[in-house]
């Protein structure tokens, strides 16, 4: 029997898998997904995030406002993510803090990071979170904030193995995805085997976050630039890789994950 496979971060949405989205959706049958979180970024895109979960019982919607996106926000952006939270059972995501990007504002990212935390554990709702060179003070916020009981992921973890346990603490969960079966992140791979076994999830991340080539076992192009893009049916690859990693059979991966699955948003499982 094939494992049930869950994608815990993708972005089916965005515009490089709009023209091949039917068909991802067939392939994803076949490779036995049975859910996957799809995450708006700003709010351009949340609109097409509800149309997906409202087109596709496999998608779980998330409207957040990523940091790469915050100086661009509207005057109205914090109405117009409740009024698509009220839509529909939903998480929060992709939200975060980000000091990688050239000409970062970290008060403006901390204050719409801080908000959307507060509307999740106001109703307690999963978030997903991106972090790049910020893991210190994402603690920080996290520690001095109640976050929504249900818990949190820290989607394709990048921190480092010393914050795990205090993350976990706080109700963290960890996703791995594709990218770090790349060859230079063996210190990464080697932090991911100290998450505890209930707190670990997979992505993919896509159309982002390419895996090397043996895992890639559905590849793409972007129609508009031609280069590879990570398709979302190869979340089967992923799970293989994350057995290998563990020296686990992929079954028990693949239990291990749903179980992970279910506890964090299985609240929002029709």
């Amino acid at each position: 029997m094939s494992p049930r496979l869950f994608d815990t971060h993708n972005h089916l949405q965005d515009a490089p898998l709009t023209a091949h989205r039917a068909v991802i959706l067939e392939e994803l049958d076949r490779q036995g997904l049975v859910k996957m979180v799809v995450n708006g970024t700003q709010e351009q895109d949340w609109p097409a995030v509800l149309a997906l979960a409202r087109q596709s019982s496999k998608v779980i919607p998330a409207f957040g406002l990523h940091p790469w996106y915050v100086a661009q926000r509207s005057a109205n952006w914090q109405s117009t993510l409740l009024h698509h939270l009220d839509q529909t059972p939903a998480g929060i995501g992709e939200i975060g803090l980000d000091r990688w990007i050239e000409g970062y504002d970290s008060p403006q990212q901390e204050a719409v990071f801080l908000w959307q935390w507060q509307m999740a554990t106001e109703r307690n709702l999963p978030v997903s979170i991106h972090c790049l060179r910020a893991w210190g003070r994402l603690l920080e916020l996290l520690q001095q904030e109640p976050g929504p009981r249900c818990g949190f992921l820290l989607h394709s973890y990048g921190g480092p193995q010393e914050m795990i346990q205090p993350l976990v603490k706080l109700g963290a969960y960890f996703s791995i995805s594709g990218y770090f079966a790349h060859e230079r992140k063996t210190r990464q791979r080697e932090t991911f085997r100290h998450v505890p076994p209930d707190r670990l999830l997979i992505e993919t991340d896509a159309p982002d976050m390419l895996p090397p080539q043996n895992y890639i076992g559905f590849p793409l192009l972007d129609d508009a630039s031609g280069k590879p893009i990570n398709h979302p049916a190869n979340i089967s690859a992923i799970y293989r890789f994350v057995a290998e990693l563990l020296h686990e059979p992929i079954a028990l991966v693949a239990q291990r994950a749903e179980e992970n699955f279910q506890r964090l948003f299985g609240g929002l499982m029709q």
